[in-house]
């Protein structure tokens, strides 16, 4: 917005800027919480009476989760939570229209203020506004209270009972709230204007090319004063390196008292930057309101700014074309949750997550199974994935309450979302549900709806009425699957790799795969489980991929980027090729290496990969040592001696693959050091070492950062891990050793403490606390010398 002022200042003199011309207050902090089950029997919350008394609440920060778990759920908790702030209101809000926004509260939210009942919410997926202009007081403090009930509901999508749910719900105010501060000639909020096709800044392009490009854009002005307003609106366009390229203003309108109008505007660019996976070229736009009713002068009542990718998705037959070039989707599914703190994640923890997803190679990810964070939103528009958004649901359809709030929700979400560069599909679909035709046909109806001048591609796991078909790839039959799909709907698989390798023979390709145990053969591998067992779920997601890439198809996702926690079963489901902590296993590695190798950008690592699967001990398979890459050649080691340097050789489940995996034949196992060399164009570029691990000797602390520092806002968290070494250095993979974390400095430790190391490797989450300062963390295990780390919050 700072770009925006001073440029109107040069360029138009005779502006002035109202006071505070619109103001984001971050609402997160200096909340108080507690929930129903802590009272006392006969004691109930009482909100509508501004006497009562909170003593003995907690005192929290957003996001927060209103129960932390165990790492293992047995028992998702589900109750009510009541969330309580105090605030004083700024005089400057006087004659100003002041709202709160919530960007999601688990799963129906109460609200009151200053003891007045205001709103209730059905959904804990998208986000709900709620003006207060005319309730807050300006003498004394203010008293906002939520009520956050995430109890099994059959009316509020996805409706399925917890203990029967393949996610968990979680609870709380689980995502950011804050406070909007505007004029009342202002511009709308998307969601909160439930207007179809309209409301905020609504941006689409009737033309892409390398040589022109048009942005249509639609503004959605509310005039809340009880007079008359003349007003015209200002767009200013930067280029991804903050420099203004294009300035337009609107011809003068006119807006009667309490109404509201669209506003639409052409913006032309020349030679633009296109968004792309390969290189996400963001645009700033930022719209202004000039009310022009103050003697010719033009006040500036209201800026809004949108980062924009300028781009076209279209399909053509079995393929998915961004900016007229095919583009194969190769992708993963993503739940949202962290251990312990389940769905709270911070804005900071969401961009990390996508850092992963895009280290991994993927181009896409779908969201499965609702509505997930602005900020992960964001952080895939400015990273370069693709996103398949979807509204909640999973096996399950409801009555006609249900039916309604899901329509309402595909709204919403849709409007939240429509300007995100990242969004390729619309999963207007419930996930393996029967859905009704009349169900289906009027989510369709939505999309056209709410975007009648560009196709939104819509998507849905029933293969009727949408634009793309997303089947899971157990839902056809080994050992053909979807090769021999002649339909017309384009096909895209939306889940594959682990229900057909743990309940189906999708394996019996493989060698050797008949004789394996059941819990040997199935892609759910838990980190800990050994080399061979996660070997086994690479090679489940390498041949179902490959098998895959022999569809008339336009790609697939695995299931799935992260382990999690289901309702329905007291263990984790561990088909991730990340664990619940983000730490990779071998599958991690198969993937990474499919993508064509970059450089790093200073956001992500796209450099050439090389690595050995394995921890190479007495128990490793010598004869078939497996090494991932995507480079033309590797040269593996062993003790400084050439074993080989070869190209990569394709059999029955790699002959899809643009890299399949490197297979040495060692003839005998021995102890030491296995060195693996990436070569390209004959010049070697990335190496690859695993140690034959000693004795644990000691214990080594680092932390995970991926692109982002712990922020100093009382609600980011980071993973810390404690690594277990032997006394070269070498991690040592097959320990269980206890190890107690501790903390010195304001921030706070979550998760079980102390915690056996799993694979070598003991994890733990860090929050940070509200201060910038330096926190020093302390690994303690018995037998070991205490290991340290300092970690550096900032603001």
């Amino acid at each position: 917005m700072k770009k925006l002022l001073l440029s109107l200042l040069c360029l138009f003199p005779l502006f002035i800027f109202s006071q505070n011309v619109k103001e984001f207050i971050n609402f997160n902090s200096g909340w108080q919480f507690c929930n129903q089950e802590d009272f006392a029997i006969s004691q109930a919350v009482e909100p509508s009476n501004n006497d009562f008394s909170f003593s003995g609440w907690k005192n929290v920060t957003l996001p927060h989760t209103a129960k932390v778990e165990q790492l293992v759920i047995k028992e998702p908790w589900i109750g009510v939570s009541w969330y309580k702030k105090d605030f004083e209101a700024d005089k400057e809000w006087k004659n100003k229209k002041v709202f709160i926004e919530f960007e999601a509260v688990m799963q129906k939210a109460d609200v009151w203020l200053n003891g007045k009942f205001l709103l209730t919410h059905y959904g804990g997926y998208l986000p709900f506004t709620i003006d207060i202009s005319k309730d807050i007081l300006f003498d004394k403090t203010n008293r906002i209270v939520v009520k956050s009930d995430n109890t099994d509901n059959a009316e509020i999508p996805p409706g399925k009972p917890i203990d029967k749910l393949d996610f968990c719900y979680y609870s709380g105010i689980y995502r950011n709230v804050s406070i909007i501060v505007n004029n009342p000639l202002h511009i709308t909020d998307a969601v909160a204007a439930n207007k179809p096709a309209s409301g905020g800044v609504r941006i689409w392009f009737p033309k892409v090319s390398a040589q022109s490009a048009t942005i249509a854009v639609s503004t959605n002005i509310k005039n809340k004063s009880e007079t008359q307003k003349k007003f015209s609106l200002t767009y200013q366009l930067f280029n991804s390196s903050g420099k203004l390229i294009e300035t337009i203003s609107s011809k003068e309108q006119i807006l009667e008292a309490n109404k509201d109008a669209d506003v639409l505007q052409d913006i032309e660019v020349t030679n633009p930057k296109l968004w792309h996976p390969n290189h996400p070229d963001l645009y700033t736009l930022e719209v202004s309101i000039n009310n022009n009713n103050n003697n010719n002068n033009k006040e500036i009542t209201d800026i809004v700014e949108t980062k924009l990718g300028i781009r076209k998705f279209e399909l053509l037959k079995d393929r998915f074309l961004i900016n007229d070039e095919p583009l194969l989707l190769v992708g993963t599914n993503r739940h949202q949750e962290y251990p312990y703190i389940g769905n709270a994640l911070s804005d900071n923890a969401q961009y990390r997550d996508a850092v992963k997803i895009k280290e991994a190679g993927f181009n896409i990810v779908r969201l499965s199974h609702y509505p997930q964070s602005p900020a992960f939103m964001n952080a895939c528009d400015e990273l370069g994935i693709l996103t398949i958004a979807a509204i909640p649901g999973w096996q399950f359809v409801g009555d006609e309450n249900f039916m309604e709030r899901s329509f309402q929700d595909a709204r919403d979400l849709i409007r939240r979302d429509r300007n995100h560069a990242s969004v390729a599909m619309w999963e207007l679909s419930l996930n393996e549900s029967p859905m009704p035709d009349d169900f289906m046909k009027q989510m369709v109806t939505i999309a056209g709806e709410e975007s009648p001048e560009s196709k939104l591609i819509s998507c849905g796991w029933i293969n009727k009425y949408y634009d793309v078909w997303i089947p899971a790839r157990q839902h056809a039959k080994f050992p053909d699957y979807w090769k021999n799909y002649k339909g017309k709907t384009p096909l895209f698989t939306g889940e594959y790799g682990d229900w057909e390798y743990f309940a189906q023979d999708a394996g019996l390709n493989q060698a050797g795969y008949a004789g394996l145990k059941s819990d040997e053969r199935t892609s759910r591998q838990l980190r800990g489980d050994g080399e061979q067992r996660l070997l086994q779920q690479a090679t489940n997601f390498e041949e179902a991929h490959n098998d895959n890439l022999r569809n008339p198809h336009l790609g697939d996702a695995n299931w799935l980027m992260f382990d999690y926690n289901r309702g329905y079963s007291p263990d984790i489901e561990s088909s991730g090729i990340m664990d619940i902590f983000r730490l990779p296993k071998f599958a991690y590695y198969f993937y990474r290496s499919q993508n064509k190798h970059g450089k790093s950008t200073g956001k992500y690592d796209n450099s050439p990969t090389v690595k050995i699967a394995s921890y190479w001990n007495e128990k490793s398979d010598f004869r078939n040592l497996k090494v991932f890459s995507n480079c033309d050649e590797v040269a593996l080691y062993l003790n400084n001696k050439l074993i080989e340097r070869k190209t990569y050789k394709k059999d029955n489940i790699s002959d899809q693959l643009l890299y399949p995996p490197f297979v040495f034949n060692l003839q005998k196992y021995e102890p030491g050091e296995l060195k693996a060399v990436g070569y390209i164009e004959d010049k070697a570029v990335t190496k690859d070492i695993v140690c034959t691990a000693g004795k644990p000797s000691f214990i080594k602390l680092t932390y995970d950062r991926s692109g982002k520092s712990l922020k100093a806002d009382g609600s980011d968290v980071v993973f810390v891990y404690a690594t277990v070494c032997d006394s070269s250095g070498n991690p040592v993979s097959g320990s269980g050793i206890p190890i107690q974390f501790i903390i010195k400095g304001e921030g706070k430790l979550i998760g079980q403490n102390p915690i056996k190391s799993e694979a070598g490797i003991a994890s733990i989450l860090l929050k940070a606390g509200q201060i910038p300062q330096t926190l020093f963390i302390e690994a303690q295990a018995k037998d070991f010398r205490c290991a340290k780390l300092s970690v550096k919050t900032v603001n």
